[in-house]
């Protein structure tokens, strides 16, 4: 037999960008929870709004399973004496399983005797166990919490009420002074309390009471009445994801419609009106067939159809107040130069331990320019990483981006353009901020990526110096977003730097400029290491075995690309056939070749067998092809040697009596070795 059992959280409304993670997390824990339990169930459903959080187990069993329980206990020898009575171990044994000694048997298991106790256990009672329910509410994360009160427990915001029901059975628990009951609320303003009769009658209640508890059927709610418009007033209506997941969950009973703004308006930058639209008052803006803004919005109403033209102009009055804002802003910033811009910035401090934005855009600069260099960069290419570097910071003195940071760098490159700059460094401004998030778009232009590895690399070492360094999850300068970065710009632009030389030089300019607290030795480990781990992360990230990112990047953090390309190679064949073998024979001469100490030169005359001549061939073709070589290329040359080197290994003592073969035979696996280990730690990777 079985029952659906339904839990709620009601909930003071919640901030909407950690709804869908808090339902869903809810929804596995209590997933997790019935494996362990050991309870059938046959799905479970997720709802969530504003206000609540819950879950259908639907068809869940009314009681575990009856099991049958094997414990082992102590050798025979040990659990019972000389004179055949039980001892004080299977004494202890038989008390902790609950049974009388005497019911003990005796099962042999390789060829010895050991206790063995088999009993049936009854399962328990669902509606016993679902008392539960408590503690996996109250074992709820959230990236913000807060508590009320007097109540010490911190929650996402506070519990107003509660419902567990298995069937029409209330699970009674108490929480914060709420306890559990069949009372659900309805919409706020619309909606009242209504009593569930059972948790398959949930969604259909609440619905009465002008509540689509269900997500999805809202979000699809909501599309529909947009498509709806967009067929009405021949509007196209960009459908945007991260915006919808954000209405969707502001909402418990969903109404579209639409409102318009001045024509006027259309003359401020769309990024501006866009930004305002969606970031300030999360409307989503309307474009003609050629994807040109049109003076009209769409919002998403919390409630029903009734006075839909007073909430318009309600909606319309708020976003013209905004625009008249922006405007005004936007006027203002026209009147400055960036060279006046740029001069402010001196007045802002970047951090109080790593000085003012224009102390630190010196820095960068300096950065900007060593890249460059490690390019190969042309003069006229210097001269706009140079000029990009002095401004690129300009526009946070704006008017504009004050008031909506989140346009900070778009606004650098509008202004930077209507003021005559070059246009590779008005995009540099936008892009060098680029990617915003650990998988956010990277800058797409040469000058634009250099100086988003200059201003992060910088910033990186800059904390670093002052003893400012991520620590478990705190990382509150994004730190690790800003390594990430790094990392994947210069993957994505194949950009064979050696990222080592250029943080050597970083480290330099951050001590000089007396960034010091640390010692440069220090710094530059440290910074190396943070930046490995970002390494590894992207390459965990691809799939590839931990102990093929452990042999190719080896503490050595060399040419980004390169050992990408090697991971990710030595990844794709490590079920080969040819892979293992090949493997063990390189590892065979790189552990061997540590016992190389005295420098000799490979003298052939000897050699003792045909085994080493043909070896030490192979080794001369490859030391003359190796620096022409692609990294395929160069892998297929080491399993080309596999056969070589098993059978110099088969006819060959290394270890000779005989000091100067010895020597010369150390000397040959020293130079094989020498490819293998810049090619890869080969040793590290695991082939048993």
């Amino acid at each position: 037999m079985s029952k659906d059992f339904l839990l709620e959280i009601g909930l003071e409304e919640m901030p909407a960008k950690y709804i869908t993670a808090s339902a869903k997390q809810l929804q596995e824990r209590i997933e997790k929870w019935l494996a362990e339990n050991d309870l059938a169930y046959e799905t479970t459903e997720v709802y969530a709004t504003p206000r609540r959080l819950s879950v259908i187990v639907k068809a869940l069993a009314e009681k575990q399973a009856d099991r049958v329980e094997e414990s082992k206990g102590p050798a025979k020898k040990i659990a019972k004496d000389e004179d055949g009575n039980w001892s004080k171990a299977a004494q202890g044994f038989a008390r902790g399983q609950g049974v009388d000694p005497d019911t003990l048997e005796f099962r042999e298991i390789g060829g010895v005797e050991y206790i063995y106790l088999t009993k049936e256990v009854t399962g328990a009672n669902t509606v016993d166990l679902l008392s539960d329910m408590r503690q996996i509410i109250l074992a709820m994360t959230f990236p913000v919490s807060m508590h009320w009160a007097s109540y010490d427990l911190r929650y996402i915001r506070p519990i107003k009420w509660l419902i567990a029901m298995f069937g029409d059975q209330v699970i009674p628990f108490e929480i914060t002074n709420v306890t559990t009951g069949n009372t659900t609320r309805g919409h706020r303003f619309l909606g009242e309390e209504v009593a569930i009769a059972s948790p398959a009658a949930y969604e259909e209640a609440l619905l009465g009471q002008f509540v689509v508890a269900d997500a999805e059927k809202r979000k699809a709610a909501i599309v529909s009445q947009i498509e709806e418009i967009e067929a009405v007033e021949n509007w196209k209506i960009p459908m945007d994801a991260d915006l919808l997941e954000e209405v969707n969950n502001l909402v418990e009973y969903p109404t579209v419609l639409h409102g318009t703004f001045d024509e006027a308006y259309l003359e401020l930058p769309e990024e501006v009106l866009i930004t305002t639209m969606k970031e300030h008052q999360r409307y989503f803006p309307v474009v003609d067939e050629a994807g040109k803004l049109r003076p009209y919005f769409i919002t998403v109403r919390n409630g029903n159809h009734e006075y839909l033209e007073t909430v318009a102009k309600g909606n319309e009055k708020v976003l013209r107040a905004r625009l008249s804002d922006a405007d005004f802003f936007y006027q203002e910033d026209l009147k400055i130069t960036i060279d006046e811009a740029v001069a402010k910035l001196k007045n802002i401090v970047f951090h109080e331990k790593l000085g003012t934005l224009t102390e630190k855009m010196v820095r960068v600069k300096k950065v900007a320019l060593i890249i460059a260099d490690h390019l190969n960069m042309t003069d006229a290419q210097k001269q706009k990483v140079s000029r990009a570097a002095d401004i690129y910071k300009f526009d946070l003195v704006t008017n504009l981006v004050g008031e909506f940071p989140e346009l900070q760098g778009i606004m650098g490159e509008k202004y930077a353009l209507l003021q005559g700059e070059d246009s590779e460094v008005a995009t540099a401004i936008r892009e060098h901020y680029m990617p915003t998030s650990a998988d956010g778009d990277l800058p797409q232009s040469d000058i634009g990526a250099l100086l988003a590895i200059a201003d992060k690399l910088e910033t990186l070492t800059g904390f670093f110096c002052v003893g400012i360094v991520p620590t478990g999850s705190a990382d509150p300068f994004s730190l690790r977003r800003s390594a990430l970065g790094i990392m994947r710009i210069i993957q994505e632009k194949q950009w064979n730097i050696r990222i080592l030389d250029i943080l050597e030089d970083v480290v330099a300019i951050e001590r000089a400029d007396g960034l010091d607290e640390l010692p440069s030795k220090e710094v530059f480990q440290e910074v190396q290491q943070f930046l490995n781990n970002r390494l590894r992360a992207i390459l965990a990230e691809h799939q590839v075995r931990h102990d093929i990112i452990d042999a190719v990047i080896g503490g050595d953090l060399s040419v980004v690309p390169a050992l990408i390309e090697r991971a990710t190679l030595l990844n794709k064949h490590r079920d080969a056939d040819w892979f293992r073998p090949t493997i063990e024979a390189l590892a065979r001469v790189v552990n061997i070749s540590k016992k190389y100490q005295t420098e000799t030169k490979i003298d052939p005359a000897l050699f003792e067998n045909d085994s080493e001549a043909q070896l030490f061939e192979a080794v001369e073709k490859l030391k003359q092809a190796y620096p022409s070589l692609n990294v395929v290329e160069r892998l297929q040359a080491f399993a080309g040697l596999r056969l070589a080197i098993d059978a110099y290994f088969e006819n060959t003592l290394v270890m000779s009596d005989d000091e100067n073969v010895r020597n010369n035979r150390l000397a040959l696996l020293f130079e094989l070795a020498s490819f293998i280990k810049e090619f890869a730690r080969i040793e590290d990777i695991n082939v048993k």
